[in-house]
Order: C-alpha cells, then structure tokens, then sequence
C-alpha cells in the first residue's frame, strides 16, 4: 500500500516513517523539502506540493497514486493563527476541500486537534459539542467541515504532541524538546500553571494513525489524548527533574499573562472508542511522565546529552 502524507512537518515525517518500518510506502509532499532532507534518516520519498494551489493536488494524488492520503498540513502555530486567521483558514480548510475533491474512492485520514474545543469541558469525547476560541481552532474545525459526509474518511483529533527533535532544528515544533534544550543551556522558562493537557507520545500518535491506514471499517471520528492530565508547568517540572537542572528555572505564571493565552485552559480529549475499536485497541498509550522519561533516556544512550542528574 503507498500513503501520500500531505505535510512533512516533525508529525508528517514520523508517520512516513512508521509507515515505511511496517514495509509499506510513503509519499511525503510539501511546499518546501523537509528540513536535512537527503540524509540516510529520511526514507521516504518527497514531492513539492502547494495544497492553495487547487490544481496541485488533484495532479499530485494522479502523479503518486496513493491508496490513503494523510493531511497533516497547515500552520499549527496557535498564536501566529490568531495573527493571521485568513492565511491558517486558507491552508487547512481551503486546502482540504481541494483533497477532498480529488480524493475519489481513496482513504483520507484528517489529523485535527483538541482546539476545536473551548476548553469549558475537563475532557471532551467524540460525542462533545466543537466550540473553537481561536483561530486556530475554526481553522481545524472548517477543515473536518470541508470532508463533509465522505465516506473513507477518519478525523483523528489530537492532544499536544511531543517528542525528541535536536538542538540544531530549524525550530521546535513541541512543547518536550524545547523546554528540554532551554532548561539544558540554563534559560529559565515560563510555563502557565493553569493550562491542562493530555500529552501524546509521537511515536503513539504514529502507532495509531498506521492502525487506522490500516483497518478495515475505521470510525469517522476518533479522539486520540494520553493518559496523564497535566499542567505544563507541572510537565516542565518533570523535565527539569530528570534533566537534573535548578528546579528554579521552571518559572510557573499565569495562563493569560503569556505566549499561551491563545490556547484553551484545557486542551484535554478522552475517547470512548480508541480502547474498544479493534484496530486501536491493542495499542498501549504512555503518559507524559512516562514518555518524558523515555525520550531522556533514548537521547542519553545516544549521547546526544548528559547524563540525566549530571552536573
């Protein structure tokens, strides 16, 4: 089976390669090539792609012949959205409409977000109410709405994603590396005490999307959060701990006072359908305190820092 993963942003670039690891093809299109592209840990091939461009992607799926087609695309910058909500309109509802359109018979699998959300719910399911507070949000939201009722289609709503990326990216797209790589070079951070999330593990996230390529009657609509309800303070802390840096360095503030005031106080989701859907439901999620010391534990054994609790 071949996958076209339209975005090859840190989740995009994941996925391919789960999807390549399971023996099947991958297809990563894009504006631009994905940052260190060419080195022997990209192994999936890459196409240019202008998802505005609304005869870009019909002649994109016609040039690759996927089976499934995976939208990760569009900014996910919440507060550059906020700035500019006509831009993040245009690249994720506008854009997948146009896949939508050119999709024919073919599997698309929509990667939303827990912003469709206001927040006011502790832990929304699938059968919640969307109300978006940002731009980000609507902009997510109008991109579920542009799939409309087609069939062959699952909507994957997830919690804030986190994994490893090193210190020399471009930028860090998740919350883990770049509290990780700051609190390593002794910059204090501050993080909001009373903004809740339910972390996901990249490789969780990628475990389940492959399920979901792969299953034969997958939901419309699946939620997909962690296991642990946190703060991002309380996060950071668990950082800084197993990074054995100053614990002072964690700088807990307010919501509102910062860069997250854009975001919902609780960026949480629950499922009623990942445990009891049989092509999701062997797949064990890590909580964040878990996942966190994990990732530590990986990039110390590959020397990429110290020895958690070193001086």
């Amino acid at each position: 089976m071949r996958t076209l993963v339209i975005g090859s942003g840190f989740v995009g670039r994941a996925l391919a390669r789960r999807i390549i690891d399971l023996g099947d093809e991958a297809v990563l299109a894009s504006r631009r090539a994905p940052e260190g592209w060419g080195t022997d840990a990209e192994a999936a091939a890459w196409t240019p792609l202008d998802v505005t461009d609304p005869n870009a992607c019909a002649h994109t799926l016609e040039k690759t012949d996927p089976d499934t087609v995976v939208l990760v695309h569009g900014p996910s910058d919440v507060t550059w959205c906020e700035k500019h909500p006509d831009e993040a309109f245009q690249g994720h509802a506008a854009a997948t409409r146009q896949i939508a359109q050119a999709a024919d018979g073919r599997r698309v699998i929509l990667i939303s977000t827990d912003n469709v959300f206001d927040g006011t719910m502790p832990s929304p399911d699938e059968d919640a109410p969307t109300r978006p507070a940002n731009a980000y949000g609507r902009a997510k939201l109008a991109a579920e709405q542009a799939l409309g009722r087609r069939a062959e289609t699952t909507v994957l709503r997830v919690s804030l994603i986190y994994g490893w990326e090193p210190a020399d990216s471009h930028k860090w797209l998740n919350f883990f590396a770049s509290c990780a790589h700051r609190l390593r070079s002794g910059q204090p951070i501050e993080v909001p005490f009373d903004q809740w999330t339910t972390p996901v593990l990249i490789d969780d996230v990628t475990a389940v999307t492959a399920a979901v390529i792969g299953a034969s009657a997958p939901p419309p609509l699946l939620h997909l959060g962690g296991p642990d309800r946190i703060s991002r303070a309380e996060w950071a802390a668990v950082i800084a701990e197993r990074l054995g840096v100053d614990p002072d360095l964690v700088v807990p503030v307010p919501r509102a006072s910062g860069r997250y005031a854009d975001r919902p106080i609780n960026t949480c989701l629950s499922s009623r359908l990942l445990a009891n859907d049989p092509s999701t439901a062997a797949i064990r999620l890590r909580g964040a305190r878990e996942g966190t010391y994990a990732l530590l534990e990986q990039v110390v054994s590959a020397s990429r820092l110290p020895t958690p609790g070193a001086a």
